[in-house]
């Protein structure tokens, strides 16, 4: 079935010499996958790799079998022209990072149309605001929201943040815990949005610290998450 819907690259990968393999987030029908033949050689071809790069965003006519096989591309253009993201070197960094969280993340084969609201808002935010250094930690907290595990913030007054159970807790127990500064810091951005990111401060250990725990609740939550091989690159960026 021929289908026209935006779609925001998760991944691209060189299939063969001339080939790509693009993992992309539809907005009609979630997670995708397409070969597209042909357009690493075709100098002159409507379909540019330049389209592919990391969380682009995309309007795309595609031929969607649903048969869990690659499907096809048959046009593509630029849904939401990028300003700063693929020239800033630190926005791409965090670009590159957050492209790998998601593909780690998202993985549903169906139409979610408030994540993509969502990643298309965030991605358009990013481009056009002057980059926080704390814009990734939040991007990732507000996505559990749309991945179902965002924290229950009843009991907020507790010393503890339970990861395993997401919620707070007034005794300690064996599952991984958020507790002390750690725990302060990630209560600074429950209920905040981007635009009150600049009245949060942390110290550079303190914000790896915490990323480093933002990363370890999605491997609780996540069947199959696996660890960005981009977090060194991010935390060199942020040093």
């Amino acid at each position: 079935m021929q289908i026209t819907t935006k779609a925001i690259v998760l991944s691209s990968i060189k299939y063969g010499d001339t080939s790509l393999i693009v993992r992309a987030f539809t907005q009609s029908d979630g997670v995708k996958s397409y070969l597209l033949k042909g357009v690493l050689a075709a100098k002159k071809a409507k379909i540019r790799p330049a389209y592919f790069l990391p969380l682009m965003q995309l309007e795309i006519v595609a031929n969607h079998k649903n048969k869990g096989t690659l499907e096809n591309i048959r046009d593509v253009k630029v849904s939401i022209p990028y300003q700063t993201l693929h020239t800033d070197v630190i926005k791409n960094s965090v670009v590159l990072f957050l492209a790998e969280m998601l593909g780690n993340s998202i993985q549903e084969q169906e139409q979610d149309e408030s994540l993509f609201n969502y990643l298309e808002y965030a991605l358009h935010w990013m481009d056009v605001h002057q980059l926080s250094p704390n814009f990734h930690i939040l991007f990732l907290l507000n996505l559990t929201k749309y991945l179902g595990f965002y924290p229950d913030t009843s009991y907020q007054n507790s010393p503890f943040f339970d990861l395993m159970e997401g919620s707070f807790c007034k005794s300690p127990s064996l599952n991984p815990l958020i507790q002390e500064e750690n725990l302060e810091n990630f209560k600074k951005f429950l209920g905040t949005n981007f635009e009150a990111l600049e009245t949060i401060q942390l110290t550079k250990s303190n914000r790896r610290e915490l990323l480093k725990t933002m990363i370890h609740y999605y491997r609780l939550h996540v069947h199959g998450f696996r660890e960005p091989k981009s977090l060194a690159v991010l935390n060199a960026v942020f040093t």
